[in-house]
């Protein structure tokens, strides 16, 4: 049961780090907080579960279209919304304010849209064995996810540290208006990382289905409890911190599901707790910048 636990926490550790990554990444950047992250994801999720049930796109196929359909949306987006936000005396309160509107707006017109039930895509669809792995057997489903997030991590990886784009992008992570006096164009590189946040969300939303159980369009709440746990543990505004903060949460859920199953969901509640009494920077230990 031991090995069980930590090879699945590792799995979901990276589906977790995927949840988390887009919300950090765009709180890195432009130090805004996203609460409608969850419902982004939701949006994944159905996007995900009608493409499947109307057209029988594959769901790894449709990590494509919702990819573009979520940056086309969110660079958009940035510019309406966020350049207002930054200007203001308080931006991280004033984002709360807009995101938390912005999320039930999302969620009432999901709910008129899809209903109150729950959906969900067979397991089957990506894999119908198990896979072996060190002597244990986990479902087929479970190891592709983790394997996309994977990917999806190492994408972030290769955009932040491999290209020009990510070059400057962590210039303005470190210091937006020291990056704007160096002749950086600050809004092109923070509307491009916004919808690369939103993607993020959509890609996780993607596999929602098979690593929550079922998506409704209210569970954008949990979501961001859980995505909040996963970037303060890691450390918040370090994009590829959530890494870690991701892996933290997997194992530490496979173990409360594992011996304590009753307590499993306090998990977030008791990381966040026990990590900004303990090291409110995160595991890392780095500092957000100050404005």
């Amino acid at each position: 049961m031991l090995a069980y636990a930590i090879l699945a926490g590792l799995i979901f550790g990276l589906y977790f780090s995927l949840v988390g990554l887009g919300l950090n990444l765009v709180f890195g950047v432009m130090r805004i907080v996203n609460l409608a992250h969850g419902d982004v994801l939701m949006l994944g999720a159905f996007a995900a579960f009608w493409l499947f049930k109307l057209f029988g796109l594959h769901p790894v196929l449709s990590i494509f279209a919702v990819f573009a359909v979520f940056v086309a949306v969110g660079w958009p987006l940035y510019y309406l919304v966020v350049p207002r936000l930054l200007r203001a005396k308080d931006p991280e309160m004033l984002s709360i304010i807009f995101f938390f509107g912005l999320s039930q707006v999302i969620v009432a017109l999901a709910s008129i849209a899809f209903g109150s039930s729950e959906r969900s895509i067979p397991g089957r669809v990506l894999g119908s064995g198990p896979y072996q792995i060190l002597g244990q057997s986990f479902p087929a489903a479970w190891v592709v996810t983790g394997g996309v997030s994977a990917l999806a991590v190492a994408f972030v990886y290769l955009y932040l540290y491999r290209t020009r784009l990510g070059y400057v992008t962590r210039a303005v992570m470190v210091h937006r208006e020291e990056a704007l006096a160096t002749g950086i164009d600050v809004h092109r590189v923070s509307a491009i990382a916004f919808g690369i946040g939103l993607a993020l969300s959509g890609i996780a939303g993607v596999f929602a289905p098979f690593m929550l159980g079922s998506v409704t369009p209210a569970m954008g709440v949990d979501i961001n409890i859980t995505s909040f746990a996963v970037i303060v543990v890691g450390s918040l505004g370090n994009p590829l911190g959530t890494v870690l903060g991701g892996i933290a949460y997997g194992i530490s859920l496979m173990f409360m599901q594992t011996y304590f199953s009753s307590w499993a969901n306090l998990l977030p509640y008791l990381l966040l707790i026990t990590i900004l009494l303990v090291r409110p920077s995160g595991l890392l230990g780095r500092k957000v910048r100050s404005a």
